[in-house]
């Protein structure tokens, strides 16, 4: 038991010192950047769609995680901004290492946002550090209130959770106010934005959070 914790140490050390190397490179390029975590299907690459929309592409730059294929990536191609592909294979989660290597891929001298879209998994992603500035949970709401107190640790390290497609929740037996309630039990500085690609609603607010952080 003693040597698989030993281990983990080990490739979480070297993990966080990729995480510093590429916390540096952004900032050097005055780069602003955020990591985007949830499970597969809440809306990751639809609601980056809908905010590329809203942003100048010149600007952005993405790292876009799967297991498998690059779909994801080709649906972003529309837009012309600088993309790089990760395909993990069998790892359920990108890493500082997979960053670093991503970025040596970009030119970061006009990027003010980079976003990362994480492998779909509520877990592993939330462990491993990539030098982001701010960790973005997204919380569909055909998944349940209660996937923050099942899944603690990815709402502690995120700075913002968004509730997605809630358009839907005519439909469904969802409670915002019970979700954000979970969440915040769980990270009491958690920031919200509930959103809807297909109608719009909260997009304007989600963007311009955006656009702060990316004129420092």
């Amino acid at each position: 038991m003693s040597i698989k914790i030993q281990v983990l140490n080990n490739i979480l050390e070297i993990n966080e010192s990729y995480a510093a190397q590429n916390r540096e490179t952004f900032e050097a390029n005055h780069c602003f950047s955020v990591n985007m975590m949830s499970s597969p299907g809440s809306g990751k690459t639809t609601l980056l769609e809908k905010t590329l929309e809203r942003l100048d592409p010149s600007e952005v730059a993405i790292i876009e995680g799967d297991m498998q294929t690059t779909k994801d990536a080709e649906r972003l191609e529309r837009f012309g901004c600088q993309i790089v592909q990760i395909s993990t294979g069998n790892a359920c989660h990108l890493d500082g290492k997979m960053i670093h290597d991503a970025v040596e891929d970009l030119d970061l001298s006009g990027v003010r946002l980079l976003v990362i879209e994480n492998v779909g998994n509520l877990v592993c992603p939330a462990e491993f550090r990539v030098g982001e500035h701010a960790k973005v949970v997204i919380l569909s709401v055909t998944e349940g209130e209660d996937k923050p107190l099942k899944y603690p640790l990815m709402f502690r390290e995120a700075a913002v959770c968004i509730l997605s497609k809630i358009d839907l929740l005519p439909h469904l037996d969802f409670s915002l106010e019970e979700a954000r309630r979970n969440a915040l039990q769980i990270n009491p500085q958690l920031e919200f934005f509930s959103i809807s690609c297909r109608t719009g609603e909260g997009l304007d607010e989600w963007t311009d959070w955006l656009r702060k952080r990316m004129k420092g």
